[in-house]
């Protein structure tokens, strides 16, 4: 072929693919509904941002210390002369957008979410792609850690509903800008006599964001930091409460959850509440989901000063869960009610007014344009999925009636005015 798709970004089929069957669209289709119904029974509703953004709006919110910014951004200089992004995480494009159009007059607390496409250059693998689907919701304007509570138990409930039950609650607190000075200079002074031995990532971290260590997938810094001061015994009374409280309902909503010291996440804005799910189904690769706090980040962007929290998960990695777990998602029909089968062309411009007739009335159906036989076109209905074979020929037409022939087996074949078509299918169960 003289073009494949790009590097570690793919395509999504309206036919199932043999290898990747995950790559169907239909299956994306379900997973999109079940977390859109969700999203409205928890009382969020949903946001659209550009694609592009300012690259400073990432600079500043996700972190120049981080890998996403200093790696993997696809960033370029648009013909106005802006050094623009594509968006690789969707809470600082939402946040953006709830600063620009003052979303807070319209309720203090907004409860948004949203279905983005993320773009990260980064070396992908199975499960972990340069262009990817994130399914993400943000609750603005409360810090209260019934919220948190509520954002993961909705998270968790969402895995659920796939049928994902084995899945994994990673939970800690980061602190907040009082408390996390101290901690930073504990781990700092444990972290100085290893550097030498640490990769070359951790050695710049440790000069830029110290806590950014402990996220590190380098099994030899996972090592020499195992034994780390633990950001749980420097919090302030605040975050303490705030996380104790946290754990509190957790608890109340049969949320089980495992205390990890060493859960930081990629961002810098996260405060307080950190917590990542994870599959055991994916091997190393395993997060599937992941969110957290963020007080200080709306005000950071230039927006009144707004407590926050949020989550975002990876479509594609739901999808290959449910892949390796057998599981397969009803997903709504795409095939036809009827398909016409044309006999002659005088035949055609009448099948073509009826078929524009039957949709018109919400009635799916379909007709060859490329001048089949007639059991080449019964084949094709056939391959479609319809549920009735519509047959107009010369003889039909002198009779103004069209044959109806159900395409399972069931029943016979009956002769239909062409005037009444869309009452007889209609009165057919599940039409």
């Amino acid at each position: 072929m003289k073009y494949t798709a790009p590097p570690y970004m793919h395509d999504v089929l309206p036919v199932e693919p043999i290898k990747a069957t995950w790559q169907h669209a239909p299956r994306w289709r379900a997973v999109e509904s079940v977390f859109r119904n969700i999203c409205r029974e928890y009382g969020f509703r949903e946001i659209r941002t550009p694609v592009m953004e300012a690259t400073e709006l990432f600079t500043r919110s996700v972190g120049e210390g981080t890998d996403i910014v200093s790696k993997e951004m696809f960033t370029f200089t648009d013909k106005g002369g802006r050094s623009m992004t594509l968006r690789p995480e969707g809470t600082a494009p939402a946040l953006r957008s709830y600063i620009e159009n003052s979303l807070w007059t319209d309720n203090p607390l907004q409860k948004l979410y949203y279905i983005a496409t993320i773009y990260r250059y980064e070396r992908g693998h199975r499960g972990r792609y340069r262009e990817h689907q994130q399914t993400g919701v943000e609750a603005l304007g409360s810090s209260d850690p019934a919220i948190d509570a509520e954002i993961i138990s909705l998270a968790i409930e969402f895995y659920n509903r796939l049928g994902i039950s084995e899945t994994e609650l990673r939970l800690n607190s980061v602190g907040c800008p009082e408390c996390r000075p101290a901690y930073r200079e504990a781990l700092l002074a444990f972290a100085e006599p290893l550097l030498d031995q640490m990769s070359e990532d951790n050695q710049t971290r440790f000069r830029i964001n110290p806590l950014r260590m402990l996220d590190s997938k380098d099994p030899r810094d996972k090592s020499l930091l195992a034994n780390a001061p633990s950001i749980a015994e420097h919090l302030c009374p605040d975050c303490e409460s705030h996380f104790t409280s946290l754990q509190t309902y957790l608890n109340a909503l049969d949320v089980k959850f495992t205390l990890d010291s060493n859960l930081v996440r990629g961002f810098d804005y996260y405060t307080k509440t950190a917590f990542e799910i994870v599959s055991p189904q994916l091997g190393a690769e395993n997060v599937i989901g992941g969110g957290g706090r963020y007080d200080g980040l709306i005000k950071e962007l230039g927006g009144p000063a707004t407590p926050g929290i949020g989550f975002g998960i990876g479509t594609e990695r739901c999808l290959l869960v449910l892949e390796q777990l057998g599981i397969t998602l009803p997903v709504a029909s795409e095939s036809p009610t009827a398909f016409i089968v044309v006999l002659g062309e005088k035949a055609k411009p009448v099948a073509v007014k009826l078929l524009n007739g039957l949709r018109k009335a919400g009635i799916s159906s379909d007709i060859d344009y490329v001048g089949k036989s007639l059991k080449a076109q019964m084949r094709q209905a056939d391959r479609a999925g319809a549920r009735f074979a519509c047959l107009l020929g010369d003889n039909e037409l002198e009779k103004n009636e069209i044959a109806v022939k159900p395409m399972n087996g069931e029943g016979d074949q009956k002769m239909v005015p062409l005037d009444t078509l869309v009452e007889y299918l209609r009165s057919q169960d599940g039409i």
